[in-house]
């Protein structure tokens, strides 16, 4: 089974578990943010950089709008981010 064809069904099967429209979870901006988090911080920020994401999105009310802003906001913050 492609890699696209695996997340298709994982992300279905996770929304359908927890009550969620999977037409809202926009795998390729997350993967996207994820891959700018796991280049522009460390590796292991990319996936907690996705669950904060998550919380910021459903703390903010959790609209397709909320969801992309959160996302968006990470980005910013790699962008913006230098080590100490």
């Amino acid at each position: 089974m492609a890699t696209d064809d695996v997340l298709t069904e994982w992300t279905e099967h996770l929304a359908t578990r927890f009550g969620l429209d999977p037409r809202l979870v926009p795998v390729e901006e997350v993967l996207d943010m994820a891959a700018d988090v796991a280049h522009g911080v460390v590796r292991p920020a990319a996936p907690l950089s996705a669950f904060v994401a998550g919380l910021v999105a459903g703390r903010s009310g959790g609209t397709p709008q909320d969801i992309a802003d959160a996302v968006a906001a990470v980005v910013r913050e790699v962008d913006a981010w230098t080590p100490s």
